[in-house]
């Protein structure tokens, strides 16, 4: 599973390599279909409005929009695998269900973008995603999803999952600062200095999905950006996106994949096994 897991990052990772969210890319029917699915995701956020409750915390209407999504998983997932991989859509749908967060805490954290990053690695080892639609999974489902994810946290405000608070790099992402600093590299004039800087954010966050990272924590968050996000902030201080990117993505294998309080919640089954590497 971390062997086909991180090589599914990091291909996706050399996709998108130095291009824009606007570069013109192929939409296969699939890839529409899991947007239409996302839509649906969103949809329901609308018809299931946050209720009143004395914590400020986990709105607990969370946990209604969590049991519908828990009842329909399946049928959403039949929707994008063809009826002759039918067989595959309950332990497909697993990681869609995993991948919104916890319905008894009300979290959201890096476990949770894992499990959607494994539903759509899923999907390639199936054969639903093919390779030529590498660039519009990041681009287009991907950041579809993200929408939907900051969609949830604001409207149920959602705790953070496992945050390691002011040392995290974030409270909820971690993915799209790896293939969005990925996407900065040979940039002709944005450098990682950059994104701390309010104008250069506002002007080219959407394009670049690293900036619409930072446009969201500066939405969410108030005070010196140094003080709520002092990893980033360290982060603005090295010379190079490429150096950002090999860094992020150390950091990524460090702090989520080999860290047990969050791959203890992570489920292995025929797709993506427990089983020790055989080399050769």
């Amino acid at each position: 599973a971390y062997a086909d897991y991180i090589g599914f990052i990091l291909t996706l990772n050399e996709g998108v390599k130095g291009k824009k969210l606007t570069f013109e890319y192929r939409v296969s029917e699939a890839i529409e279909k899991l947007v239409a699915l996302l839509n649906t995701l969103d949809r329901w956020i609308d018809e299931t409005p946050p209720v009143d409750q004395p914590s400020r915390f986990g709105n607990k209407a969370y946990r209604t929009w969590y049991a519908k999504l828990d009842e329909e998983a399946e049928n959403l997932v039949s929707t994008v695998v063809p009826p002759q991989l039918a067989a595959a859509v309950p332990e497909v749908a697993v990681y869609l269900k995993e991948s919104v967060g916890n319905s008894t805490r009300i979290d959201y954290g890096t476990g949770h973008e894992a499990a959607f990053a494994a539903f759509l690695c899923c999907l390639c080892k199936i054969g639903v995603l093919r390779v030529d639609d590498q660039i519009a999974i990041v681009f287009k489902v991907f950041n579809r999803y993200l929408e939907v994810m900051r969609k949830l946290q604001k409207t149920y405000r959602m705790e953070p999952a496992g945050s390691q608070g002011v040392w995290g790099l974030d409270d909820f992402q971690f993915l799209p600062f790896i293939w969005g600093s990925s996407q900065l590299i040979d940039h002709p004039y944005l450098e990682p200095r950059h994104f701390v800087d309010e104008k250069a954010v506002n002007e080219n966050h959407k394009d670049y999905m690293f900036l619409e990272c930072i446009l969201f924590i500066t939405e969410m968050k108030t005070g010196p950006f140094a003080e709520h996000s002092n990893q980033l902030w360290n982060i603005s201080a090295v010379p190079s996106w490429s150096k950002v990117n090999q860094g992020l993505i150390r950091m990524y294998k460090a702090e989520c994949l080999e860290k047990f309080p969050v791959i203890q919640h992570f489920k292995f089954g025929s797709l993506l096994p427990i089983h020790p590497v055989t080399s050769g």
